[in-house]
C-alpha cells in the first residue's frame, strides 16, 4: 500500500486525501499519509483555498526505491516506452494545436475555437492517440496491473471534447486528455528511473 499511496502523490503532484485515494481505488490512506509526512516523505500544505499533499525529494527517492523493487525486468516497459515516445510528441503537437491557431502576422495566436475544421483536425490526431493507446497500456497492465484505466480515462475525455467541451482536452483542473496523457508519461518514466530530460 505504501508504493501505491507514494505513487499516487507522485502523479498527482498535490492531492487532497480522497483524490490520491481514488486514484488506485485505495482505503484508508489517512494514517499511510500522516506515516509518510512522519518519515519526511510527504508534506501537508494549504494555499489559495485549496489543500493537499505532495511529495518531499525524500518522498521522491523512497517511491523510485519501491518501484525498483516491484519491477523485477524493466524491459517489457521499456519496450512499451519505447512505442510510446512517437505518440508522445503526437500529442504535444496536438496541444499546442488546440491552444494556438496561427495567423497572418501572429503565429502564436490563441485559437478561439471558432474554425471548426482546425479543432476537427485535433481532434482526429486525438482519435489516432486513443486507438494506439488501449494496446499500450493492455502490455503496460499484463506487466503491471497500476497501470489499468489510463486508455479509459483518455477516451472518456476525448468523449467530451467530441462533445463541444474545450476543456476536455488540455486543461489541467479536469481529467483532460492532457492531463491523462501527462500522469502516464510520468508513471513510465518513474517506474523506469527515467527524467523527462533523459
Amino acid at each position: 500500500m505504501r508504493l501505491l499511496v507514494l505513487h499516487a502523490v507522485r502523479l498527482l503532484g498535490f492531492a487532497d486525501t480522497p483524490a490520491i485515494a481514488r486514484r488506485f481505488e485505495l482505503q484508508d490512506v489517512e494514517d499511510e499519509l500522516k506515516d509518510a509526512e512522519a518519515r519526511g516523505w510527504a508534506t501537508y500544505s494549504s494555499f489559495a483555498g485549496t489543500s493537499g499533499w505532495s511529495l518531499t525529494e525524500a518522498g521522491r527517492t523512497e517511491n523510485e526505491r519501491l518501484l525498483k523493487a516491484e519491477l523485477t525486468d524493466p524491459e517489457p516497459i521499456r519496450q512499451v516506452y519505447d512505442e510510446f515516445l512517437p505518440l508522445n510528441g503526437m500529442l504535444q503537437q496536438a496541444c499546442t494545436d488546440w491552444q494556438l491557431r496561427p495567423k497572418n502576422g501572429d503565429p502564436l495566436a490563441a485559437n478561439d475555437h471558432t474554425d471548426a475544421a482546425w479543432d476537427a483536425g485535433v481532434l482526429h490526431e486525438l482519435k489516432v492517440i486513443d486507438g494506439a493507446l488501449g494496446s499500450i497500456v493492455r502490455r503496460l497492465r499484463e506487466v503491471l496491473p497500476r497501470f489499468s484505466g489510463y486508455d479509459k480515462r483518455f477516451s472518456q475525455a476525448l468523449a467530451r471534447a467530441n462533445a463541444g467541451d474545450v476543456a476536455w482536452v488540455d486543461r489541467s483542473d479536469v481529467d483532460s486528455c492532457h492531463r491523462v496523457w501527462f500522469e502516464l508519461h510520468e508513471d513510465l518514466l518513474a517506474t523506469l528511473n527515467l527524467h523527462r530530460g533523459d
